[in-house]
């Protein structure tokens, strides 16, 4: 007598560990790990080769995010989908969305202590995968299709990276080193604009990286913003933030002149607003002109959390003043609260 053939799962995941662990709790759960990638398209690719009963999905991934690969793949080649993810969280946007568009479990994993985790929860992972291979998926196709309306198939918007986006010009070097030093190793991922000439952002990059518990670099084009880094605009070139899937990353171009600056805030800050809604906090400081109040304007009209340096503590109350003119700022802030206020408006969701 044959033995009965072993469930056949795809691990889909951007982080190596949880990739490692889920194979090999899964595996000693009775189950055949096919394979296991690290985002969808590597996903969408094994699965023309593989032959795949049940997947195990992350939301937040490069190139494209979990949420927008299970709506394709239930409109394609549906089969027993399981989220396991910081974002679904119970009741969240994310789980709706996620179960909406035909997810048949759930797993919330956490940020931090994985280990301990897969040690606990290991044997709830293994059942919802159990119970997922089980399911009659011909009986929630039409309520997953009648959820997800065409209009909704764009990227997730949420993600669990809040980014700190930072304009600032005269008085901007003493200012921002009473800032960063006050900021905690793991605070928000941030990418800063000072009007600087080309060459000289190195060297304030690396004086700051001196000062801080934060990492503080140069930008360089595709580096990735994270939490507990600080990325300076090069002098000489304007940076934008772009996205790929569920992650956000900067792009070092050249270009003319915005507002007479390259690096211009304003370009940043548009950036921001379009890549990043409202998971973006900005912040204009102590400078000369108005340079980033017409993008601090956008992002705080597509959700963003906006704050303005005041004039007490401003060197020329020249880009905050024009920005609070224009309504773009929901908090004006001493430069000794500034830090403060940044990590409390990374706490609210």
């Amino acid at each position: 007598m044959t033995a009965a053939r072993r469930t056949r799962v795809l691990v889909v995941d951007d982080s190596a560990v949880v990739r490692r662990a889920l194979t090999d709790l899964l595996t000693q759960g009775g189950f055949e790990v096919v394979g296991a990638a690290a985002d969808p398209l590597y996903a969408i690719d094994m699965l023309k080769r593989l032959p795949v009963d049940v997947i195990t999905l992350d939301v937040e991934m490069p190139r494209m995010d979990g949420i927008t690969f299970l709506r394709q793949l239930m409109s394609s080649t549906p089969m027993p989908v399981v989220m396991c993810s910081t974002l679904t969280e119970k009741g969240a946007q994310t789980t709706m969305a996620a179960l909406a568009a035909g997810a048949v479990g759930v797993v919330t994993k956490p940020k931090l202590g994985l280990k301990d985790f897969f040690a606990q929860e290991g044997q709830g992972i293994v059942q919802a995968v159990k119970a997922a291979a089980r399911a009659n998926l011909g009986a929630m196709r039409p309520a997953a299709a009648t959820a997800v309306p065409a209009a909704t198939l764009a990227p997730m918007i949420s993600t669990t990276d809040r980014i700190v986006v930072v304009g600032i010009s005269t008085g901007g070097v003493q200012a921002i080193e009473q800032v960063l030093p006050r900021l905690p190793r793991n605070a928000p991922g941030m990418v800063i604009v000072q009007h600087m000439p080309e060459k000289f952002t190195a060297s304030l990059a690396q004086r700051l990286d001196g000062l801080c518990e934060m990492t503080v670099r140069e930008a360089r084009s595709g580096d990735r913003v994270l939490p507990g880094q600080a990325l300076i605009a090069p002098g000489g070139r304007h940076t934008r933030l772009v996205r790929s899937g569920a992650q956000f990353h900067v792009e070092v171009f050249d270009a003319p002149a915005v507002n007479h600056h390259r690096p211009s805030v304003d370009v940043l800050f548009r950036s921001a607003a379009s890549t990043a809604g409202r998971n973006a906090i900005g912040l204009i400081m102590t400078g000369m002109g108005d340079d980033g109040a017409r993008g601090l304007r956008e992002m705080s009209e597509q959700g963003a959390h906006t704050l303005a340096q005041d004039e007490a503590s401003c060197v020329v109350f020249g880009m905050p003043k024009e920005a609070i003119r224009l309504g773009a700022v929901a908090e004006i802030v001493p430069l000794a609260a500034i830090a403060e206020h940044l990590l409390r408006a990374a706490q609210v969701r």
